[in-house]
């Protein structure tokens, strides 16, 4: 066995190059058209999703792809435009208008190629009318410190929205649109992706106010009124305008964890996967990690030591107070005050974009000895649980996990090591 933190490490890798966009996109190619293809595309990962068409499509193409501040790639043909996440800003509102803008005035014998990825949500700020930019990032960060699972958030933004929830391709039409996703989404729903700006599900305003209500947000009493107004209805799956638009899903969670899984087997350690589709308070399911690898640790059950214990999915983060962190350093910190003092476990939580939170690791390390090496630094890592303070905690033991950007998003890797 190599060092704990260089075989985790490894892990992660393999479950970022399982969602490489170049290996991904070739397998999922479309017909292509007798006119014009115009790319279009929002999220972490789609910038390189972008520079991966280009170099497998042998045809005449241009387009515009909207990516977060400092995630973006090199293309010839299609430009790349910056906007901020994990709130809007007026970048992201103009990439909006320019994607709506580009849908226009297409024909039957136009293809249009989406290339959606997670964060495409708050990348593509376009407000219903009567509604502002200052509206959305309300909704944005009401949303953020709700703790709402990313499915009941992604309803709510689609009905604020004139680019989301179908209605970028419905601007598309009679062109073809053919959506390539990859999804940060537990259970791979693509129309839940970005809030689905090509692909209309059947969620609909009241689900939206049933979740508005049920995480108790406040939102503007302009968004609300909205909301209650048939005008924020979005367009339903059934909608003939979507009649022969296709939707790939070309990375997952799933596939990301049975690369990380073969790898370690590759290294001798039987791996386990837990679910690629775990949601909660990442504090609680940590804490619910926690307890598995304490008793594979000291009892060698549910499984046999040695082993990886891996899961996917995305937790959420309900805002106590304005510390730092992410839900990933926030899972790990209640992970290992779980495992304190507890011998022979490692695990890493990380985001697969690179970004976890608001700062620029994406995620941490923790083992046994993570809690005690905190108190010898003078933290006291209760609370800065408590704070929404993990990545400070993690910090000051030099535990943070900084790859940068990957290119890709299919959610959160948690690997946990019982040797």
């Amino acid at each position: 066995m190599t060092d704990p933190k260089t075989f985790l490490t490894s892990i992660f890798n393999a479950a970022v190059a399982a969602a490489d966009p170049e290996k991904t996109i070739r397998n999922h190619l479309p017909a292509k058209a007798k006119g014009r293809t115009i790319v279009i595309g929002a999220g972490k990962g789609s910038a390189q999703m972008a520079a991966a068409f280009e170099k497998v499509w042998d045809g005449p193409v241009d387009g515009l792809v909207v990516t977060r501040y400092g995630y973006g790639a090199r293309c010839e043909r299609i430009e790349i435009i910056e906007a901020a996440h994990p709130v809007p800003d007026a970048a992201g509102l103009e990439a909006s208008r320019r994607l709506l803008e580009k849908m226009r005035g297409l024909t039957s014998d136009d293809l249009v190629v989406a290339l959606i990825s997670g964060g495409g949500s708050a990348l593509l700020p376009s407000p219903a009318p009567g509604l502002t930019l200052a509206d959305e990032i309300a909704v944005n960060e009401a949303l953020l410190a709700s703790g709402a699972p990313i499915a009941a958030m992604n309803t709510i933004r689609k009905h604020v929205s004139t680019i989301k929830g179908g209605r970028l391709a419905a601007a598309a039409h009679p062109a073809r649109v053919v959506s390539l996703v990859v999804s940060d989404i537990p259970g791979d729903n693509p129309a839940l992706v970005a809030s689905g700006p090509t692909v209309p599900d059947t969620g609909s305003r009241q689900d939206a106010l049933a979740s508005i209500a049920a995480y108790g947000m406040k939102l503007p009493a302009s968004v609300m009124a909205h909301i209650n107004s048939p005008d924020a209805d979005a367009p339903r799956p059934d909608d003939p305008r979507f009649a022969g638009n296709e939707v790939h899903l070309t990375a997952s969670a799933g596939v990301s964890l049975e690369a990380a899984a073969a790898e370690a087997k590759r290294q001798g350690i039987v791996a386990v996967i837990l679910s690629d589709a775990i949601e909660g308070e990442a504090r609680e399911v940590g804490g619910v990690h926690a307890a598995i690898a304490r008793e594979v640790a000291t009892r060698n059950r549910p499984f046999a030591k040695p082993v990886l214990i891996l899961s996917g999915g995305e937790t959420t983060v309900t805002l106590r107070a304005k510390g730092k962190g992410g839900r990933n350093s926030e899972f790990l910190l209640a992970f290992a005050i779980g495992i304190d003092g507890v011998d022979g476990i490692h695990a890493i939580a990380a985001d697969t974009d690179g970004i976890d939170g608001s700062e620029n690791n994406a995620g941490a390390f923790a083992d046994g000895s993570t809690v005690a090496r905190m108190r010898a630094a003078g933290v006291d890592a209760k609370a800065m649980l408590a704070g929404n303070n993990a990545w400070t905690a993690f910090n000051a033991v030099g535990d943070l996990f900084v790859p940068g950007p990957t290119g890709t998003n299919v959610n959160d890797l948690r690997a946990i090591l019982v040797r």
